[in-house]
């Protein structure tokens, strides 16, 4: 594998030391547009899209450490309603009025962030993962705190390399309760060649060779 993936720097962005010391603080979701979006569901399944693709297993993906944010979000009839988001770098919005036709769980306390596929079927396809569990929370806060200790030892390379996987605990009312682990590799620098494979269509299209993509059932 590449040391290095394709470049997540743009303008403006904080030094990484900042960016250490604000993971430290806090961690989040950003809401980009023109992300798939990515799951961890109910049966410790990653899956992504419109379709609910599985996630290819051993497939790795890059970390975006700039795109930490935290929030809220509200839903309806099982969809967003209201969603408000910042940058890890500022302190947690105010919630606000709840938005017409929110559920009676109000606002939801939402981390997340984004990643790129660097290698497998998928590779150059950018998501975005969102979670307001307890154990997504968790993954999330995990990852940022350990890519902060990363910064504060090797500045030069802040972009943690991932595999998506799981872990389980049995819970006394619920059974067994599937949680996300975002297990880390390596890490890599800001800018680097690109993937060296296609990225797969947002909108799922099948793929080339038949049966290698799981799809989820109905």
């Amino acid at each position: 594998m590449s040391n290095e993936v394709t470049a997540f720097a743009g303008a403006n962005l904080p030094s990484v030391s900042k960016l250490s010391e604000a993971l430290k603080k806090s961690v989040g979701a950003i809401a980009p547009t023109g992300f798939v979006i990515l799951k961890f569901d109910k049966t410790g399944t990653w899956v992504f899209g419109a379709n609910s693709d599985e996630v290819e297993d051993g497939s790795t993906w890059a970390v975006n450490p700039y795109s930490f944010a935290h929030g809220y979000i509200a839903w309806g009839d099982g969809s967003p309603v209201g969603e408000k988001m910042v940058s890890m770098t500022d302190d947690l919005p105010e919630a606000g009025p709840l938005p017409p036709g929110a559920d009676d769980k109000g606002w939801q306390h939402q981390v997340g962030l984004t990643l790129k596929c660097v290698s497998g079927q998928d590779a150059g396809m950018e998501v975005r993962y969102a979670a307001t569990s307890v154990g997504g929370k968790r993954a999330v806060q995990a990852l940022g705190l350990a890519i902060a200790e990363q910064i504060d030892k090797d500045q030069s390379k802040p972009v943690a390399i991932v595999r998506l996987e799981k872990d389980s605990y049995k819970h006394s009312s619920y059974g067994r309760v599937f949680v996300p682990v975002f297990k880390i590799v390596d890490y890599s620098g800001l800018a680097g060649p690109a993937p060296s494979e296609p990225a797969r269509p947002p909108g799922g299209a099948d793929v080339a060779e038949a049966g290698t993509r799981r799809r989820r059932s109905a």
